[in-house]
């Protein structure tokens, strides 16, 4: 105990009672680390993968089950709802994790959050949604809730000994070890959990071919699955792709990928698309994140709008099309590029006596058989037992049936009440139980006829301990009872599937090819490297083209929004695009700068721009050399979808011009000593090489070819003087009458 203040005690002898106080402290102790980990992690992880995250053979993990039971210890499952807030506050008395873990769970149990095939909870009020990441469940004060009907199956036999119980944390009341459930629950709603080192993923199956797979095991081990259990069912509903076998896999193993497709329907008068149904792994926002994600990337041109219209009636998600889209090859698009279309993984780590094990369906019904046999024994077992203690109070009731009236004189000659049931057993040689049961008969029952009517029951009740005998010996009939039991469960609970089979064609199979609206667009390319794509209505509309000071157009091409363009750059490289990857735009903006866009090398500028629908035609590259190579279009044509090409034409000589031609012509070219000659590119064999040098077409000496035109008719006095029959040709100088403007550049 520390000194109080003002003592007048030494340092010393404080520090020295300090020291006492925390033994070893300070003292650094060495521990193996495998040590450390047996001793407290160890511990850790299996009481998280046993008493907390995986499910049982009963499909209930232990959070589950303490809510469920204590909403029947309520007496949920019948009369009306309560206060949620009630039922959390209640399920503290076995869990005690705290009220929001709880009321999550009871959520995801909910009728109204969509979460389980089956809901076990009959909810009222805000329970979310499990396909919405931002529609949040109300609090637990606002929203009601009691058992629903199927919860029946749960604690059918739940008070017949069925199952153990333990003790809960502190030893108040009893809770029970697992459910005695009258179907293979396990299967039939979706449970999913996270432990240390190991995880588990069941997905859903349609309770009615649950149960049918079931009867079918029992008579025959080798039965065939897939025969009764066609695939998993979800409760959100769309398409299962069917591919036996990845169907087949999880049957037979636990695990696997299994794919689940939207559902929508087209409306042609609205020329939308609405998607009603989405797969279990994906939530409505996600899947507009993505979308909207791929419209800004370019990659989703055919959408004018995307909304969700959710609202009472369930889930709705709008999609308004572009004119002279088709549905159905966008939806096929959007399947592949967005959660529309999404992968479910199943583990089927199931807790099978303490110990997790990931088995495929066959085994898990196995086990389930196994445990649910087990049930029925011990509820036989139990109602035998009652039988036997009736039997016996019949038995000796039936023996004061003689003589009424001695058993009122033993009573009433009896002077001291203990000794009722003594006199009793002695006057007709029964034992103290049955002598009990004879003093407790009242008054008013104490006649021949009443006694009569009860020991009548003896000889049916002979009957039926004979009949639960003969069940206990038998493991034919116990199947038996399994199997007319789960055919009740069926007629009572059994619904037609919610997640269809879709079989897959060759349409899912191939490449997926993208829809571009083709429309007639105008081409501008600038010497500064600006690019427009303008259509041609907005072309008339608009005033004079917008260009940075200093910049002049250099190319106008009319084509259409289907075109692919190529960008030579002054670094022998050609980079190549889609029209459709850019804008329209109109002629008051600037344009997209290509060699930014197009993510060019630092320093690398875009000279050129060739526009082609199908690679016909050719190339000419015009050299200071006075060399002209002619290429065929073809050779930049590509199978892969490759943006960049190197070596794209020659870099022996600097390229004084480019052109793209789809018909051969003739070319005005100028030397810098003024001569000039006309070239017809007919003369010129095309060459497959990209960076192919070319033919020598102007002799030049110490010159340089300076400028190359296409030749137009009035740009010469006389064209004949500068055309040639053989190449190379020096040329001819020009005249004052051949000097025209046109020919300045």
């Amino acid at each position: 105990m520390p000194p109080k203040k003002g003592s007048k005690e030494p340092m010393h002898k404080r520090g020295s009672q300090d020291n006492a106080v925390i033994e070893n402290a300070g003292v650094v102790l060495s521990q193996p680390i495998t040590e450390t980990l047996e001793k407290n992690y160890m511990p850790y992880a299996m009481s998280v993968i046993i008493s907390r995250a995986i499910p049982e053979i009963d499909g209930f993990k232990p959070s589950h089950r303490k809510l469920l039971y204590t909403m029947y210890k309520m007496g949920l499952l019948t009369g009306a709802r309560t206060k949620s807030a009630n039922i959390v506050g209640q399920t503290m008395r076995l869990n005690p994790h705290g009220d929001q873990a709880i009321y999550e769970t009871m959520v995801r149990l909910a009728r109204g959050n969509e979460a389980l095939l089956h809901p076990y909870v009959d909810s009222k009020g805000n329970f979310g949604k499990v396909y919405s990441r931002d529609m949040a469940y109300a609090a637990s004060r606002y929203t009601e809730a009691k058992l629903a009907p199927i919860a029946r199956e749960l604690f059918a036999d739940i008070d017949s000994d069925t199952v153990d119980f333990v003790d809960n944390y502190d030893n108040t009341m009893k809770e029970p070890t697992l459910f005695p459930v009258t179907f293979p629950s396990v299967l039939v709603n979706a449970n999913m959990g996270i432990a240390v080192g190991m995880a588990s993923s069941i997905c859903s199956f349609n309770l009615a071919e649950v149960c049918e797979t079931t009867v079918a095991l029992m008579k025959d081990p080798d039965h065939d699955i897939l025969t009764t259990l066609k695939a998993p069912d979800f409760s959100a509903g769309g398409y299962v792709i069917y591919r036996e076998e990845e169907i087949r896999k999880i049957v037979e193993t636990g695990r696997g990928s299994i794919k689940i497709r939207a559902r929508y329907s087209y409306d042609q008068a609205g020329a939308c698309i609405d998607i009603t149904q989405i797969p279990p792994t994906t939530t409505v926002e996600a899947i507009m994140d993505k979308v909207v994600d791929l419209m800004k990337g370019g990659k989703i041109r055919e959408i004018s709008d995307m909304r969700d219209e959710t609202d009472l009636s369930g889930l709705k998600l709008t999609i308004d099309l572009r004119r002279g889209v088709d549905p159905d090859k966008l939806m096929q698009k959007l399947f592949r590029l967005t959660p529309l279309e999404d992968s479910f993984s199943c583990n089927f780590n199931i807790l099978i006596g303490g110990t997790p094990r990931v088995m495929g369906v066959r085994e898990v019904l196995q086990e389930w058989i196994a445990f649910r046999q087990e049930c029925v024994k011990r509820r036989t077992y139990f109602t035998l037992t009652q039988k036997k203690k009736s039997l016996h109070l019949m038995l000796g009731l039936r023996k004061i049936l003689l003589d009424i009236d001695k058993a009122i004189k033993i009573v009433r000659e009896t002077e001291q009440e203990r000794e009722v049931v003594p006199n009793l057993m002695i006057g007709f040689g029964i034992d103290e139980v049955q002598a009990e049961y004879v003093a407790e008969i009242r008054l008013r029952n104490l006649n021949r006829e009443y006694i009569l009517r009860r020991t009548q029951e003896v000889e049916s009740l002979k009957d039926e301990i004979a009949d639960l005998e003969d069940i206990l010996a038998s493991p034919r009939r116990i199947r038996t009872i399994i199997g007319r039991e789960l055919g009740e469960v069926v007629k009572k609970h059994g619904q037609p599937r919610k997640t269809l089979l879709y079989y897959p064609g060759d349409e899912d199979e191939g490449e997926l090819e993208e829809e571009v609206a083709d429309y007639p667009v105008h081409l501008f390319f600038t010497r500064e490297g600006y690019f427009k794509k303008i259509t041609p209505q907005s072309l008339r509309m608009s005033g004079e083209q917008k260009l940075k000071e200093g910049d002049t157009l250099t190319q106008e091409v009319l084509s259409s929004n289907t075109a692919q363009l190529l960008f030579f750059s002054d670094q022998h490289q050609v980079y190549k695009a889609d029209a459709v990857d850019f804008s329209d735009t109109k002629a008051s903006v600037l344009g997209d700068f290509i060699p930014a866009r197009l993510g060019m090398d630092e320093g690398e500028n875009a000279i050129y721009m060739a526009v082609t629908k199908d690679y016909t035609g050719y190339m000419l590259f015009f050299y200071e050399n006075g060399k002209v190579a002619k290429v065929d279009l073809s050779s930049y044509a590509t199978k892969t979808k490759r943006k960049k090409l190197r070596a794209a034409y020659s870099d022996k000589s600097p390229c004084v011009a480019i052109y793209q031609i789809e018909e051969d012509g003739e070319f005005l070219l100028r030397a810098n000593n003024e001569r000039s000659l006309l070239m017809h590119s007919g003369a010129l064999a095309s060459k497959a090489t990209k960076n192919v040098q070319g033919v020598q077409v102007m002799t030049l000496r110490k010159n340089l070819l300076e400028t190359v035109l296409p030749y137009q008719e009035g740009m010469l006095e006389s064209p004949h003087r500068f055309r040639t029959k053989t190449l190379p040709s020096t040329g001819s100088f020009l005249k004052a009458e051949d000097k025209g403007e046109q020919l300045h550049l």
